[in-house]
């Protein structure tokens, strides 16, 4: 398993609309047999703020796998007016958990 974490700046007025059009997401990502899991934050203290944190079974499953499925493409149409904000996207592997 692999972790992806992405970070978002999304505008005051906007925030409703990334909240719903990324909950609307979940259901195409979630059918794909690459993602784990989903996880979507929103900071207490700058509320334009967002992170994402999605569980892959792999770094290549999610890049090759999931972005050449069918999934992807319902997915991506949900979130696509978002790439512009994201601030950061990597993956990161787990190495301790309690």
């Amino acid at each position: 398993m692999i972790v992806e974490y992405l970070r978002y700046t999304i505008p005051d007025g906007q925030q409703a609309d990334f909240i719903g059009d990324y909950t609307a997401a979940i259901a195409p990502l979630m059918r794909s047999p690459f993602a784990e899991n989903i996880e979507i934050c929103q900071c207490v203290e700058d509320e334009t703020q967002f992170i994402l944190r999605i569980e892959w079974t792999s770094a290549e499953d999610h890049l090759q796998g999931f972005r050449n499925s069918s999934e992807f493409r319902e997915f991506f149409g949900h979130i696509r007016k978002y790439v512009s904000s994201i601030d950061e996207m990597r993956h990161y592997r787990r190495v301790a958990q309690a």
